[in-house]
């Protein structure tokens, strides 16, 4: 049903209310009186004519602002904000709020549905304004702070997003201490941008003590020992990912198997390798061991270790990279140009399939984002490490 239908309750109401009330002025004045039943059944005819906009016009001209119309204009002023009418919206909301004779209540309704106009508009700063004044109100804080957060995310103003957000906390039952390692967490890799690489670990040290089971704050600090070199705490750090979200180990990889080689512990490399694929899968992992594989023993090892596993878990990225050790051996080969058409259907299916999925709006793409661009949650996107080779359809 049209919202806008739900007005018509509200006028109806009114007038009930009005004839009771006020039956010796209208005797009295008759022609100064006005007559809100012809009025309501014109916007009433007018939206059976399918004419909403007409029907609205009239309800705003025949009532004026009072205590008994308050919520009637501000069920105008927010259907005209679902509408993307947002002029309209601020405007009748200012004007509730110019009314001298308002109860608290309805004036700090108003401001509330004010707050929203500006902040869909872009008006970050009148709206931030707003809210903040409505934060500290019992009744509308929990609503306020929601929306500061969101604004202080769109605005990328961390630390005022986690301010509104731990304030927020004390409001709901659901824990969002993993949202606030969120914020933490963006301000460490700002720190790292500028090589504040001290800052950056206070900030990570923050996100984890709020939040020990994140995994960004986890792979972000393994970043950070590996870029000043300790290699061994890189890996100690990153091993802790096994126990928050195994998912994410492929993440890491490339620089675990880095660090290994720098701290020249080749049979701890083969094992963590061998185990991480064996536990938890994913392509980004068995890639790595085909490559240790073939760094060790040769393509053929490769090849033949890689055609194993296939039997037991197939997947498009472990065909595609088969293919490519089998062509890359066939180079001087007649017999590559079989692989090639094979190769370029594997690339084509494995292109435009996402590697990461957003768990919550099904968002997927081949970028990590922490943030879901589709739903905007944190932390719903993983990566997805069961490519089966017979998918199924969307």
């Amino acid at each position: 049903m049209d919202p806008l239908w739900l007005l018509l309750l509200l006028p109806l109401a009114v007038a009930s209310g009005w004839y009771a009330s006020r039956r010796e002025m209208a005797r009295r004045s008759k022609e100064a009186a006005f007559n809100l039943p012809s009025a309501y059944f014109k916007g009433l005819n007018f939206l059976l004519n399918e004419q909403p906009d007409k029907a609205i016009e009239v309800f705003l001209k025949v009532l004026e602002v009072d205590s008994e119309t308050v919520e009637m204009h501000l069920t105008l002023g927010n259907l005209f904000r679902r509408r993307g009418e947002l002029e309209r919206a601020t405007r009748i909301h200012q004007n509730i709020i110019a009314r001298p004779n308002l109860s608290d209540s309805q004036r700090l309704q108003a401001l509330f549905e004010l707050a929203q106009d500006y902040f869909k508009a872009g008006l970050f700063d009148r709206a931030e304004s707003l809210f903040l004044e409505l934060a500290d109100v019992p009744n509308h804080a929990e609503h306020a702070l929601r929306y500061l957060s969101q604004l202080y995310e769109q605005e990328k103003e961390w630390e005022n997003a986690i301010s509104a957000t731990q304030r927020l906390q004390k409001y709901i039952e659901k824990d969002i201490s993993p949202i606030i390692a969120q914020y933490y967490c963006e301000l460490a890799e700002i720190s790292v941008d500028k090589q504040d690489y001290k800052q950056a670990r206070a900030h990570i040290n923050n996100a984890l003590e709020v939040d020990p089971n994140s995994t960004r704050a986890t792979i972000l600090l393994g970043n950070l020992e590996f870029e000043l070199g300790e290699y061994a705490n890189a890996i100690q750090t990153w091993s802790k990912i096994e126990e928050q979200d195994p998912r994410y180990l492929g993440e890491v990889i490339d620089k675990i198997v880095v660090a290994y080689r720098k701290i020249e512990d080749d049979d701890g490399l083969w094992e963590f390798l061998a185990k991480a694929l064996d536990d938890y899968g994913g392509p980004k992992l068995l890639s790595a061991q085909v490559e240790e594989i073939e760094h060790r023993k040769g393509r053929n090892a490769a090849v033949n270790f890689l055609t194993d596993w296939l039997r037991k878990h197939p997947s498009l990225h472990g065909l595609r990279s088969l293919v490519n050790l089998k062509q890359n051996d066939l180079e001087s080969s007649p017999s590559n140009e079989d692989l090639e058409p094979l190769q370029a259907l594997l690339v084509n299916l494995f292109d435009t399939d996402g590697l990461y999925r957003c768990r919550q709006c099904g968002f997927t793409g081949r970028t990590l984002h922490w943030q879901c661009p589709g739903c905007k949650g944190w932390y719903m996107q993983a990566p997805i490490t069961n490519e089966n080779l017979l998918r199924q359809s969307n």
